[in-house]
């Protein structure tokens, strides 16, 4: 399992939570109202790690961004609420952004370490350990069948 490369998924039809965490193609600016914004991520491994980068600009690390693993999912959940100050314009998004990884294994989650500077969130999680396989082969004796009733 170690050392296994994040497989792009190259797809004719995306996935349910690319339908609604977009923009439908004819319908600018219109998304489903319990639709959360999704977040761009960069997903890279090396080193014995995973690298999770989030873009989450504005965000307050400590009140605005939640992340949990479970099994081989990391989800990373923000909320951005937005100012009181009148606006002329703004093209900022604000509301719930939310963003689920599937790994190629289970994460460790005692050891997954998780910082962010500069609207970047970083996630470092460590690759499994390499199982070694439990496969073997089982001899298969004939039956005395005198003795078997």
């Amino acid at each position: 399992m170690a050392g296994d490369k994040m497989a792009r998924r190259h797809s004719y039809f995306p996935d349910f939570n690319d339908w609604f965490n977009r923009e439908f193609p004819g319908l600018p600016g219109w998304r489903p109202g319990f639709a959360a914004h999704s977040i761009p991520v960069e997903m890279t491994s090396g080193e014995g790690q995973y690298v999770l980068k989030a873009e989450l600009p504005g965000m307050d690390p400590d009140k605005d961004i939640s992340v949990t693993a479970e099994d081989d999912l990391i989800t990373v959940s923000a909320e951005h609420s937005e100012s009181t100050e009148d606006k002329e314009h703004s093209e900022f998004r604000y509301g719930s952004f939310r963003r689920t990884v599937r790994l190629p294994g289970a994460i460790p989650v005692n050891d997954v370490d998780a910082s962010y500077a500069d609207g970047v969130l970083t996630i470092r999680i460590p690759m499994p350990e390499e199982r070694t396989p439990t496969e073997r082969k089982i001899p298969v004796k004939r039956a005395d069948t005198k003795t078997e009733a």
